[in-house]
């Protein structure tokens, strides 16, 4: 198998760093070109450029850890040079979200708010638990990482909230409560509250939670490595090197939909 040459965004921050190191450990992968705000400095002899033609041209896919206005530029270049792109970066305005299908109409984009099997296995078992529990129960989601998350609540709680709506046959919008952010909070009747933890170094713990006041069910799932999530967008970009376009997620490559 010939190697997929691979480019990867926002290279000096945390995710492109363990990426780069993980590359170097994979048969199958190439790392082919870098990109950063930070111009001009290399690492491992490939010297960091602008998102631009010139440093995606040659590449095969594109993975992006950035933010989301700088996805977007990706994305642009992307559909003119007919890259494969994933995205890992969280945050995305709903404007922003309805780009994305759009450039997906012309490129293959994987796109995912957890590159984890775990977690993506959890949010099938929600969806499936969603369908199947009673009304009475009350439902929200606990959502954990390091005092450095921006967004909230995380990509990874609003794909579990998105698994509960999409059991429940509701739109998140009408399901989606109250975020209380490092405090304590109430779950609430027909809506879904998020309890976020912002503090400390914790990398991602989330939990679903079902109570009813008579029992309590929760499924919970902790991170204790990023290596977790570079190697979740290393394989995603092994398999969407033999797509042509659309737009797919880890549920997809895991044949859970």
């Amino acid at each position: 198998m010939k190697k997929i040459n691979i480019t990867i965004t926002g290279a000096l921050g945390r995710m492109g760093q363990i990426l780069i190191n993980r590359i170097s450990k994979n048969k199958n992968l190439k790392l082919y070109s870098l990109t950063d705000i930070r111009v001009g400095k290399k690492i491992k002899s490939i010297k960091i450029q602008n998102n631009s033609i010139e440093a995606f041209k040659k590449t095969d896919v594109i993975i992006d850890f950035s933010r989301p206005k700088s996805s977007i530029e990706i994305l642009n270049f992307a559909k003119k040079l007919k890259k494969k792109v994933v995205i890992g970066t969280t945050g995305f305005t709903k404007k922003e979200d309805n780009l994305i299908k759009n450039y997906s109409k012309k490129i293959a984009i994987f796109k995912s708010g957890n590159m984890s099997l775990g977690i993506n296995l959890l949010e099938y078992i929600t969806n499936i638990l969603s369908k199947k529990i009673p009304n009475n129960y009350q439902i929200g989601i606990s959502d954990n990482h390091h005092k450095a998350k921006i967004d909230y609540p995380s990509g990874t709680a609003l794909m579990l909230a998105n698994a509960v709506a999409k059991g429940k046959g509701k739109n998140l919008d009408k399901l989606k409560g109250k975020c209380y952010l490092n405090k304590k909070g109430n779950l609430q009747s027909n809506k879904v509250n998020f309890f976020i933890t912002r503090k400390g170094k914790t990398i991602g713990k989330h939990s679903v939670i079902y109570n009813n006041k008579i029992e309590n069910i929760e499924l919970k799932h902790t991170a204790f490595s990023r290596e977790l999530f570079a190697d979740g967008a290393l394989n995603a970009a092994i398999w969407i090197r033999k797509k042509n376009k659309g737009l797919f997620d880890m549920q997809d490559m895991f044949n859970l939909k």
